[in-house]
């Protein structure tokens, strides 16, 4: 029998190859072959041909974000989410060795189900949000950085901002990076509508971001911007999957998908935004450029407030464009104190978002990190943009926050008397001489950005780190899910277990050779747990025996430690426990833990932490061991130690 899978999640990087690798292990243990496709940041690797489709007993697609099915018309095939992968991957093997799957039909959205499985917890909004702005990254990456670059280098000075030479190699350079943020809304709105509808709703999801992107198609110098691109997305897959569910004759049926689909919805969402969506626009926004322009002169401190929360709110949308607009315009008649502050409050949200997300890693995925040093590059060359990614997957935490920190920057430029001479912002118009009083326009960048990363930082919730939640999920869920202290898919898994040493960083900061037991003499649970909680007793690590023991044994009653695989790991976060602690013992001949496999536990791990550590400081520990004891060399190798010197050395691997 011959398997086929694809593997994919909305960042593509952990979850991705974890599911890869453990449907592979599965695939060799139960003597099946399987090729695993993998769907991740840098593309598609390892693709499936043609030929291996077609030979294909059966497909399996473990992915969080929108896989195309097409190929796979006739197939027997099996979707899951992409932590199914990770977790429970011989089941999925097995299931479509058992024919346990439906056959996947064109036009079907039966096949599209999760077969009985449970539906993915991730919100489906923020799937398909997701899914857009994984595509559109790239392009702001592109436009951003190569319009920043020309504009430094072969940028001249003018009253109407900085101007590239016709005929320049920079103004070529500034072309292309101009012709990459033109697609930048399309493609958003396009890959949202496709992981909605897939491939019929990619035409009419693009169709209708250019729209939204254009406002002279309904009237508006602006467009809708990015936030236009998101309801057009979202607007053109559902239509889409709504035409796509009509019931249709045998003959209609092959032209569905690349006549009537595309053209009606791309028909339907066009004539909405034009006729209905697009008008009230264009008319809101030449109310406020009005109204902007009879505030001057009644209160600068409001109308830098107004000023600075305009261009950071939809950061290069329509709202951004009316303030620019309106700074532009004041620039031609001489006053330059209002593009001052404006040049301030645009590069505040790229440059904040970078700089929290690559200071802050308990708030931000390792990707987003990557990403932040984009983003701040952006900042510094006046691309606001730069922080849209971050603004779509958490615009309710991350706009107020980037809002908030541009409103005082624009104060702190109004009150400073910080003029721009050029429509640009950034620091790179005051590094060319453009801005007045340089002083103040780079001490209200820098405490601008300051309140959007201590903003963002307050408001945005603590992120799993992928890597190390997954690796405890995928050896225990059934024994750390129903843990009221253990809760890997919501809590914050940062390194934040303080030890005497300071941060720890590997087991044995916590774990020294008094701590081992390489001959544990008891031969039920409950005597190898009295054993192991004297010798934290003995080394001073609990003030009360007792105590710490009511602890452990009401966490083995919601579920046992026994994670299979002949280790065990109990653990308590009690009051008891007077400094972090790990006491390691080994009972070469096992004893019954109610383990998840059913095999008694050899290599024992007791994690004593104590109550006032911040955070869940028991995960660090739990994490560190979880994913080294997954190698099964690593185990033998610690079932074979003689002394407590070889045990402390190989347990100095385990971080």
């Amino acid at each position: 029998m011959k398997i086929l899978a694809i593997t994919s999640c909305p960042n593509g990087i952990a979850h991705t190859y974890m599911a890869a690798e453990n449907l592979q292990k599965a695939g060799k243990k139960l003597g099946i072959e399987i090729k695993v496709e993998t769907q991740g940041s840098i593309g598609v690797e390892n693709a499936l041909t043609e030929e291996e489709i077609r030979e294909a007993d059966g497909i399996i697609i473990a992915a969080d974000k929108t896989v195309v099915k097409d190929r796979f018309v006739g197939k027997k095939l099996l979707v899951v989410g992409v932590q199914d992968g990770i977790r429970r991957p011989e089941e999925l093997i097995q299931r479509v060795m058992k024919g346990e799957v439906p056959v996947y039909q064109a036009q079907s959205r039966s096949s599209d189900s999760r077969s009985g499985e449970k539906a993915p917890k991730q919100n489906p909004i923020y799937r398909h949000l997701m899914n857009g702005v994984s595509y559109m990254v790239p392009f702001i990456v592109i436009g951003g950085l190569l319009i920043a670059i020309a504009l430094t280098i072969g940028g001249v000075k003018t009253p109407g901002g900085l101007v590239i030479p016709e005929g320049s190699i920079w103004k070529n350079i500034q072309d292309i990076g101009s012709a990459a943020f033109t697609f930048m809304v399309p493609i958003l709105a396009g890959f949202i509508a496709m992981s909605i509808a897939d491939r019929p709703g990619l035409a009419p999801g693009i169709v209708g971001g250019f729209i939204a992107a254009n406002g002279s198609l309904y009237g508006s110098e602006a467009g809708a911007g990015f936030i236009g691109g998101i309801i057009a997305g979202f607007l053109a897959g559902y239509v889409a999957l709504g035409i796509r569910k009509i019931k249709v004759g045998r003959a209609l049926q092959p032209i569905m998908p690349i006549i009537i689909i595309p053209v009606l919805s791309s028909l339907i969402v066009g004539l909405i935004f034009i006729f209905v969506i697009g008008s009230p626009i264009a008319h809101l926004f030449e109310v406020l450029t009005g109204w902007l322009a009879g505030m001057q002169g009644t209160s600068s401190i409001l109308l830098a407030l107004i000023l600075g929360a305009m261009i950071s709110f939809d950061m290069g949308g329509p709202v951004n464009k009316v303030a620019f607009l309106f700074g532009s315009a004041m620039i031609g008649e001489g006053n330059y104190e209002i593009m001052g502050p404006i040049a301030v409050a645009i590069c505040i949200p790229p440059i904040g978002m970078g700089l929290a997300a690559m200071i802050n890693k308990r708030k931000f995925a390792s990707a987003e990190r990557e990403a932040g040093k984009a983003t701040f590059t952006m900042g510094l060359f006046g691309i606001t943009e730069g922080a849209i990614p971050f603004a779509a997957q958490d615009p309710l935490r991350v706009i107020p926050s980037i809002m908030a920190g541009s409103m005082v920057g624009s104060v702190i430029a109004m009150l400073g008397n910080v003029g721009d001479r050029v429509a640009h912002g950034g620091p790179v118009v005051a590094v060319l001489g453009a801005v007045d009083h340089v002083v103040m326009f780079f001490i209200a960048v820098i405490v601008g950005s300051a309140v959007t990363v201590v903003m963002v930082s307050l408001l945005k919730r603590d992120v799993a780190i992928v890597a190390e939640s997954t690796a405890v999920e995928a050896v225990a869920p059934e024994s750390l899910g129903n843990d009221p202290q253990v809760k890997p898919a919501k809590t914050s898994i940062a390194a934040d277990l303080e030890t005497t040493q300071g941060r720890l960083e590997k087991l044995t900061d916590i774990l020294t050779p008094e701590l081992m037991e390489l001959n544990v003499a008891g031969t039920t649970k409950e005597a190898v747990i009295d054993e192991m909680i004297a010798i934290l007793e003995r080394n001073g690590a609990i003030s009360s025996a007792s105590d710490f023991k009511e602890g452990i044994l009401a966490r083995e009653d919601e579920s046992s430690t026994g994670i299979g695989m002949n280790i065990a790991i109990p653990h308590s976060k009690s009051d008891a426990v007077l400094k972090p602690s790990v006491v390691f013992g080994i009972k070469q001949g096992g004893v019954d833990w109610n383990s998840v496999d059913g095999n008694h536990a050899k290599l024992v791990f007791m994690i004593a932490v104590p109550r006032s550590s911040k955070g869940n400081a028991h995960l660090k520990v739990l994490q560190m061991l979880s994913r080294k004891l997954m190698d099964d060399d690593f185990r033998e190798a610690l079932l074979a130690v003689t002394t407590k010197e070889e045990a402390y050395q190989l347990l100095g691997q385990v971080h």
